[in-house]
């Protein structure tokens, strides 16, 4: 490299530095399953019903909060207009502590979900194979339990999100269906 190149990657690490801006991205991932892996039916209503191991890294440094949104989008056509957006959401978690490593299995007790209860609501699919989107935020504020749906939190996490990481799991086709 030529001095020149050396003094543009300088000027843009310090402009990173001084913005904030993490050397990496927010990233979340699963020990359970990769990227756009198939979920173990454990994670669905085929088998325990409980939330897959979540792991979090690389959070922003000015971080005062995560969120997460769990939601599958390949809801079949006669579902859709009992459900806001025609998106079921399995998992809508907010004020998680910045310094959280993620989610033991299992352990996904807080937030609320579309069947009207709380924690993580498991994969279900009736017809084929559905995807489930696994979105983290990190916010540069905390947004109170004020927050009492997906579309509350949207709009709250607005102007304040500082990155987010989605990691795609697979699963279906179900026995059983919502």
């Amino acid at each position: 490299m030529n001095k020149r190149e050396l003094a543009v990657i300088a000027v843009c690490a310090a402009a990173a530095s001084s913005t904030g801006i993490a050397a990496q991205s927010l990233k979340i991932s699963s020990p359970a399953f990769a990227d756009k892996g198939q979920m173990a039916a454990k994670y669905s209503c085929d088998g325990e019903g409980v939330n897959p191991p979540l792991t979090f890294s690389n959070v922003p440094p000015r971080t005062q909060s995560l969120a997460l949104i769990v939601e599958d989008p390949d809801i079949p056509e006669q579902f859709k207009a009992q459900v806001p957006g025609g998106v079921f959401d399995h998992w809508v978690i907010w004020d998680i502590a910045p310094d959280s490593k993620g989610f033991a299995e299992g352990a996904g007790k807080g937030g609320i979900n579309a069947g009207g209860g709380q924690g993580f609501y498991p994969a279900c699919p009736p017809d084929k194979a559905h995807r489930y989107f696994f979105k983290l935020f990190a916010l540069d504020t905390k947004l109170g339990a004020a927050v009492k749906s997906k579309a509350e939190l949207q709009a709250a996490m607005a102007g304040h999100i500082l990155q987010q990481a989605t990691m795609i799991g697979m699963y279906g086709p179900s026995k059983g269906g919502r």
